[in-house]
């Protein structure tokens, strides 16, 4: 089918055109960071220079992983800290995990942002000043910092601390399944409810009651699930374009970029290459 020659084509073209990192420290410390290149090895931001679509019509979209399937620390893209490389994060002066590891790969989609300003009407709540996360379901654990193209299949509305939390459903374009999952109703159930109790459950163990959902935690459709998508890319080319302010009370956004065209403040390679080396040299001394 055409869809089929269409995974086979952009299967083809990504190892072509492969992203890699470049560490400082260790899982573990404070100081970790995973930092993001381009295929000549030159530094780049995750969140703004790696594009959202591989391919928009067939709802395929470049998914960076921040969380491998089968481990436990809560790693994210740092929004604020300049090329925004992945962190762990810290709650109350404490690395953070959580006490179940996550039965997916679990990340973000470059290009997108969740508005603390956009109060969306269908879940009366606004946005959780994030990228928009991906829970992906393959039974491959991917690694932190690999950059995958993924089949978005559909999307839960997760409502965390009175902030719209956005959670699409989606899956590798190397998996064998890939070809038949067009949709949620695709995926044999015991899959897709693996996925919703772990991200309704999961802050139990510390404490805090399951995680609320709108839409009655119904889990939406591809053709709903891409629409929301695009919103959040609407919201993140406003902030980097800078049409709307990068910073307020609840967020901010380190907006410089290397190569993404939509960014007003961009910086040349061998700015964000020298930004690199002076973290390094001053994470391994800290």
């Amino acid at each position: 089918t055409s869809t089929d020659l269409t995974l086979n084509t952009l299967r083809k073209s990504k190892k072509m055109s492969e992203y890699g990192n470049k560490v400082i420290s260790e899982l573990g410390n404070f100081e970790y960071r995973v930092f993001f290149t381009d295929k000549e090895g030159n530094l780049i931001s995750p969140l703004h220079d790696i594009p959202l679509w591989a391919d928009k019509a067939k709802g395929v979209a470049r998914m960076v992983v921040e969380i491998p399937k089968g481990t436990h620390p809560k790693l994210e893209m740092a929004v604020a800290e300049p090329l925004n490389p992945i962190k762990q994060d810290v709650k109350k002066g404490v690395l953070r995990k959580i006490h179940d590891a996550y039965p997916f790969n679990y990340g973000a989609f470059p290009q997108t942002f969740e508005a603390p300003d956009f109060l969306d009407a269908r879940t009366g709540a606004t946005g959780d000043h994030d990228p928009i996360d991906v829970c992906e379901i393959s039974e491959k654990a991917f690694s932190t910092g690999d950059v995958i193209q993924v089949k978005i299949l559909g999307i839960w509305a997760m409502i965390d601390e009175g902030e719209t939390d956005w959670k699409v459903l989606a899956i590798d374009i190397n998996n064998p399944d890939a070809e038949k999952y067009n949709d949620f109703s695709d995926v044999p159930k015991e899959i897709v409810e693996k996925v919703f109790t772990f991200l309704r459950d999961y802050k139990i163990p510390a404490g805090s009651g399951p995680n609320q959902f709108a839409f009655n935690s119904e889990l939406k459709n591809k053709a709903f699930a891409l629409e929301i998508v695009e919103e959040t890319y609407d919201q993140w080319k406003a902030i980097i374009s800078g049409s709307k302010p990068n910073k307020s009370d609840k967020f901010e956004m380190a907006t410089s970029a290397v190569v993404a065209q939509e960014a007003a403040t961009r910086i040349s390679k061998d700015e964000a290459n020298a930004f690199f080396a002076k973290q390094q040299e001053f994470k391994h001394t800290a």
